[in-house]
């Protein structure tokens, strides 16, 4: 059958057909199985396939070569414009890379002029071989340096490597310039072996030697744009915009603001004065462009002298590149004439060698009054000067016009400050949540001036002997600094709430207490010393090696006593009259004229890392570092909450008028709960006879007052039989006459009187809901008029008494309350009714 018989074989009529015109074999001797002619058709398709492949062979060997170059091919200097390889796969040499087409305007930069499409053909192996250390997760690890000049990577290099070496942060460092050195030659040049466990990332596009500044400055913002995809970094690290390209500083810049980033710009040789910014963690660097510092000085009368000095040291500190703080002010009545002209000369901060624009950081406040201000005044003054804006990132430094400030405060107060405030592990760490700030000062005296204070001491290493010797360390101290102490903007914010309620108390409900805290001091560190006793707070004081050197020198040969604490009304220098001369004088100065218990230190001038701790060798912890009561005996971290909890409770107590079972609920930045004045249902009134002027609110244990339980005298059990009796006198007997009265409250009035002071709020409810539970419904009205009657005829007044519990105290009636007669301050007249409880 024919090829086409068989496509029609369902067909009868043709099928037969077909078998009619089948041919016979010519030769009926040949075998069976010999091979037949191929169809015409076939010999056909085996003509076509060959005439494609021909095609397709035609096609792939004339196939055109673009007029770019290959995606692993790199440019590079020596070739003629237009020039294209020969062999297209031909590594990347110095002599086989081409440029880009010259432009044909003349007008145009000869050397750097192409403006085409940006690749990176090096950037994306580099991003994807960093994908195990978690740079998809927002909050990482991970650093990056970035350099476009050679000259800045020479500087940025030395402090990359030893913050790899910490082993704090995953660094990286990307070449974003246009030099075409490979990162094999930059790290040979730049002496890098494999000690320096940095990520290197080549960031550049292709034919960077020629790009115009545009096209560069479009690929640092795109390869940004791809390294936060992979990487995530934390904060950028740069060289100082003096010495790097301005197309990279320009995109840098407007990029990291874009994603939210920190940059920081390193200044000339932070290699040798900044190498502790290496000992930082990511967390720390960045908070580093979103930190703030407030300056705050307050300048008592007639003290031209030391503020000028301490404006001076300001202005000639080292701030690396960092923005200058906001300077505040607070000028006395009568301002003196140095004052005066230096302040009117005054440029903060300084004004930049660019022809950017300036903005005065200078606030000046100027008293109105020329009285002496109370305690109350002159702290509500002090500490309304500053209120923070973003109180996690903005935070007050509080200076005293005796202080002069080393070159290096700055460096040693932003290292501090970032580390033990803004590091990773911060936001867990129990010591950092109770640090309220950081002291520049190390005291010689304690607070109240009494003796000398010694700093603890500790031995360098935890395997050492106990015969080694002990090195000084930093340590925390409950203890405020006027000084020179920096406040963290979280507590300065809670510290407003608790002055707010605190100077609002009506000073005759609170007990008279000694003061912790000596007159040289200004009065608000009574307040916020208050404070950190109830909340356990503390501030990080330095101890350098030599007790000669510190961050910030006291002089006291200029000293004022606070204004709240003089004798008469200070007047200004302008106003004091000039005494006569004597040219016979021979002005006699005593050696020992100076405070002999402030002995004056040197301000630094040597690099940061000399002044911590084991030469910056080790980063201490807070939890290893000692703590000290405010008293400046040393406790564990255990008895700091235990005392806090028990002063709180006391002071909660006895000056913010609360009850005994007031539960409070404390609250972020705010100190509402230690006070009840504002709150009626939880406020109580008490008198202060009994309380111990030498611990004030203190307590030897803390007192558990949620399972505290009041014991029940024995006197209760009379009470009840006198007020069974008093119901039987009033079923069968007359009531007694006035005067029979008046003689039964005579003969016990003593007895009645030591009998109530003893007694106490816990154990008068106690009793009266004993009373009542075994008191008929009927008879609580009786009770209630046997007790006004009581009253009456020991003519005393007694405490309060629920008669109820299910009634509110706020709705008996003011006549209707019983009250019995409380204890009174011996200190003071009774002025009619006692607060009752």
């Amino acid at each position: 059958m024919s090829p086409f018989g068989r496509m029609f074989a369902d067909d009868e009529e043709l099928g037969k057909k077909d078998d009619d015109r089948k041919q016979r074999p010519t030769n009926l001797h040949l075998p069976a199985w010999s091979a037949r002619k191929p169809a015409p058709w076939r010999r056909r398709r085996i003509l076509y396939a060959f005439i494609a492949c021909v095609v397709l062979y035609v096609f792939f060997k004339n196939i055109p070569v673009p007029d770019h170059p290959p995606v692993n091919l790199r440019p590079n200097y020596g070739t003629s414009p237009g020039h294209v390889p020969t062999q297209i796969f031909k590594p990347i040499t110095e002599t086989s890379a081409q440029k880009p087409p010259h432009p044909e305007k003349p007008s145009e930069a000869e050397k750097h002029y192409y403006d085409g499409p940006i690749r990176f053909y090096k950037l994306a192996a580099s991003l994807y071989a960093i994908s195990r250390l978690r740079g998809q997760l927002q909050l990482n690890k991970n650093v990056l340096f970035a350099a476009s000049d050679l000259r800045s990577a020479s500087e940025l290099i030395p402090i990359a490597c030893e913050m790899a070496s910490w082993d704090r942060n995953d660094v990286h460092f990307a070449i974003m310039g246009r030099d075409n050195l490979e990162l094999d030659e930059i790290q040979l040049v730049n002496g890098i072996d494999d000690d320096c466990k940095v990520n290197w990332h080549d960031a550049r596009p292709d034919f960077s030697p020629w790009s115009s500044d545009f096209r560069m400055e479009v690929s640092v913002s795109a390869a940004l744009g791809h390294i936060e995809t992979f990487m995530h970094p934390q904060v950028v690290i740069t060289d100082d915009q003096s010495r790097e390209d301005g197309f990279f500083t320009r995109a840098i810049r407007a990029k990291a603001s874009e994603l939210g980033k920190s940059v920081i710009e390193l200044p000339k040789d932070a290699a040798e004065k900044m190498m502790w910014i290496a000992r930082l963690d990511s967390g720390s660097l960045a908070a580093w462009q979103t930190t703030y510092v407030d300056i705050l000085i307050h300048a008592p009368p007639r003290s031209s002298g030391s503020l000028l000095r301490l404006l001076r040291s300001i202005e000639a500190a080292d701030y690396f590149g960092h923005r200058r703080p906001h300077l505040t002010i607070e000028l006395p009545a009568g301002i003196d004439t140095p004052t005066k002209q230096y302040l009117e000369k005054l440029v903060w901060p300084p004004v930049d060698s660019s022809a950017s624009s300036h903005t005065s950081q200078v606030t000046l406040r100027h008293r109105i009054p020329r009285r002496t201000s109370t305690v109350e005044e002159a702290s509500i003054r002090l500490v309304e000067s500053f209120y923070p804006a973003r109180p996690a990132n903005s935070h007050v430094l509080v200076l005293s016009p005796q202080v002069e400030l080393s070159p290096v405060y700055y460096q040693f107060l932003m290292y501090h400050l970032l580390e033990y405030k803004y590091s990773s592990s911060a936001p867990i760490r129990t010591e950092v949540k109770n640090l309220m700030g950081l002291s520049l000062e190390l005291p010689n005296m304690h607070l109240n001036e009494s003796n000398m204070f010694y700093p603890p001491m500790i031995r360098s290493n935890s395997m050492s002997p106990e015969d080694s010797p002990k090195v000084p360390t930093p340590f925390l101290w409950q203890a405020p600094n006027s000084n020179a102490a920096l406040y963290f903007g979280d507590k300065w914010v809670e510290f407003h709430s608790f002055l707010t309620s605190r100077v609002s108390l009506n000073p005759a409900t609170i007990p008279a207490q000694p003061n912790l805290i000596s007159k040289n001091y200004p009065s608000w560190l009574e307040y916020i010393l208050e404070l950190m006793r109830a909340r356990g707070y503390t501030l990080l004081y330095p101890n350098f090696p030599s007790d000669r050197e510190s961050v910030a020198t006291v002089h006291y040969e200029l000293f004022h006593p606070p204004e709240e604490f003089s004798k008469s009304n200070p007047k200004s220098e302008s106003d004091t009259p000039i005494p006569p001369l004597d040219p016979e004088e021979t002005f006699p100065i005593d050696p020992n004229s100076r405070h002999p218990k402030h002995p004056e230190s040197t301000p630094l001038t040597t690099k940061l890392t000399s002044l911590l701790p084991n030469r910056g060798f080790v980063v201490p912890e807070l939890s290893d570092l000692p703590l000290l009561s405010h008293q400046g005996n040393e406790l564990s971290s255990n008895m700091l909450s235990a005392t806090a909890i028990s002063f709180s409770n006391d002071f909660r107590r006895q000056v913010g008028l609360c009850a005994a079972s007031f539960k409070p609920k404390v609250e972020v930045m705010k100190a509402d709960d230690l006070f009840c004045n504002d709150n009626p249902e939880a406020r109580a009134g008490q008198s202060f006879a009994d309380l111990d002027s030498d611990q004030p609110f203190a307590a030897s244990k803390p007192p558990d007052y949620d399972n505290h339980t009041p014991v029940v005298k024995d006197d209760d059990a009379i009470r009840q039989s006198e007020f069974e009796a008093h119901l039987s006198r009033q079923a069968g007997k007359k009531e007694d006459t006035l005067g029979e009265k008046k003689n039964a409250a005579n003969k016990g009035r003593e007895a009645e009187k030591e009998e109530m002071a003893m007694e106490t709020k816990n154990t008068a409810e106690k009793s009266n809901e004993r009373i009542e539970k075994d008191t008929p419904r009927n008879g609580k009205a009786q009770f209630k008029k046997y007790l006004k009657e009581a009253e009456k005829e020991k003519g005393m007044k007694a405490k309060d008494t629920v008669l109820e519990p299910e009634e509110k105290q706020t709705g008996v009636a003011e006549d209707d309350r019983p009250e019995k007669k409380r204890g009174e301050d011996p200190g003071k007249k009774s002025s009619g009714r006692e607060r009752g409880w």
